[in-house]
């Protein structure tokens, strides 16, 4: 067999493996397997192409191999099983050597339930916004409680150190990502994580790359739901009418939550302090006490509310689910602070969606409402590289005093005509009064900062990735100020 073209039927885990081999290690998710494996008692190694800090850092600390670059030969020594990252697309060669040598072979997602959630009841949190945050809510809460969760979570959980931990107690808890398997296998991955209860936060148009349109994301959701069993659970937020459609489908009993009437738990009363908040929790009708949050923003109470919901229904306590949600360490890249130099706060935050960046401002001008909120926005991903959200992006920075858009690194696969333009987007901005400007770079951004930046200003860096490293850089250029 040649030309990368695998065998279906060697789409499985061999019933005792000893070697497991991960192409495309250094990923988030896959770096996460790879460690709770060798937690299990497997041999592990990987390869990858960009094998670099952190993740090549936290794969040596645990002494796997890692070899740099895809090759036929990183095969040689005929793993029992390999297990192939969303980022391998069929013509790697690494790919076409496995199909030639006829190897078992799974994808991330199909190798996490396999492994570490056939035995579990698998807690999966769903939806557009809001994963990372609640899966850390809920794994977090859970690991107060006692119950010793496993999980995976697309981000750095601060309690924990990690993103991931096989887990000792009976529940783990997964971020149920909507983003394809892997080349041979095009559906969901949250279709594979045998959901016993799952939270879903929203449904909106994201993964322009992948999902045509609305409908097809909605499919994918409602497929999804249908994996709940009927002793399951589905706690739905139903401010959401996309979200409120789909579970009407539901075969397992649904838990509302939101701030609508319809709403089984309801958030009212929520005040700012800060970066924390605090709202009243409403469960039918009757008030069932307070949660303090140390994060801000309404999108942030929704999401630990979601979290209540969940945990009351598993049979936890109020008051010991609100008292753990209070203790909350927070998630590296969601609204963190990333230093504080000559009065200048620098943050990090994740929001790449339109609704994202939304919320994400609207919850920090919520935080400082005296303070002038300086935003840089990097569109990187497949989707905000896209035209698609052109002008509901023009819509959602009225929260900011000045935004600093760098230009986005073009799509090899597309005209330009069907991309986004950082320069329409500041016109369109200072069409509304936002003092707004496009950058070639991220040196360019780092100049104006320089220029403009005062004490008591808060800039909001939002990027789903690196961004040149342009946190710590400007912190740095910050400090070397006379």
């Amino acid at each position: 067999m040649s030309g990368g073209l695998l065998d279906p039927a060697l789409n499985r885990a061999p019933e005792s493996p000893r070697h497991i081999h991960l192409i495309g290690i250094c990923g988030t998710g896959m770096a996460a397997l790879a460690a709770m494996l060798q937690e299990r008692g497997y041999t592990v190694t990987g390869s990858d192409q960009n094998v670099y800090p952190p993740m090549s850092d936290f794969l040596a600390r645990l002494g796997i191999e890692v070899m740099a670059g895809y090759a036929a030969a990183n095969l040689a020594a005929r793993p029992d099983l390999v297990i192939v990252g969303n980022v391998v697309r069929i013509t790697n060669p690494e790919a076409v050597a496995l199909a030639e040598l006829g190897l078992p072979y799974l994808s991330m997602p199909q190798a996490l339930g396999h492994f570490f959630l056939a035995d579990k009841r698998s807690l999966v949190v769903a939806g557009t916004h809001g994963k990372t945050t609640t899966s850390s809510l809920l794994a977090t809460t859970l690991h107060r409680l006692g119950s010793s969760p496993g999980f995976l979570i697309g981000g750095l959980v601060e309690a924990f150190g990690r993103n991931a931990c096989a887990g000792a107690g009976p529940y783990f808890v997964v971020e149920g990502d909507e983003y394809d398997t892997a080349f041979f296998n095009k559906v969901s991955k949250f279709q594979h994580y045998r959901p016993h209860c799952a939270i879903l936060t929203s449904v909106e148009f994201d993964h322009a790359d992948i999902f045509p349109d609305l409908a097809a994301i909605r499919a994918s959701f409602a497929e999804f739901i249908g994996r709940i069993p009927a002793d399951g659970a589905l706690v739905a937020c139903l401010d959401d009418p996309v979200v409120a459609e789909l579970a009407s489908a539901a075969r397992c009993p649904v838990i509302g939550y939101g701030t609508g009437a319809a709403c089984e738990w309801q958030l009212t009363d929520l005040r700012a302090h800060g970066l924390a908040i605090d709202f009243a929790v409403t469960r039918r009708g009757t008030v069932l006490g307070r949660c303090i949050l140390p994060m801000p923003g309404r999108h942030n109470g929704l999401n630990a509310l979601a979290v209540i919901a969940l945990l009351h229904h598993l049979g936890f306590a109020f008051d010991a689910i609100v008292a753990g949600l209070a203790a909350f360490e927070g998630v590296k890249r969601r609204q963190q602070v990333r230093g504080v130099v000559r009065g200048v706060t620098v943050i990090d935050d994740f929001a790449h969606h339109p609704t994202a960046v939304r919320e994400t401002l609207h919850a920090l001008r919520l935080a400082w409402p005296e303070n002038r909120l300086i935003v840089v926005f990097e569109p990187r991903t497949n989707s905000s590289r896209r035209a698609v959200f052109q002008e509901e992006y023009a819509r959602v920075f009225g929260d900011a005093d000045q935004v600093l858009v760098r230009e986005h690194v073009p799509l090899d696969s597309l005209p330009m005509s069907e991309q986004f333009s950082s320069v329409r987007l500041a016109a369109d901005l200072r069409e509304q009064g936002i003092a707004a400007r496009a950058f070639p770079d991220t040196e360019a951004i780092l100049a104006d900062l320089d220029r403009t930046c005062r004490s008591g200003d808060r800039v909001v860096i939002l990027s789903n990735g690196g961004f040149d490293g342009i946190h710590e850089r400007l912190l740095a250029q910050l400090g070397r100020r006379a």
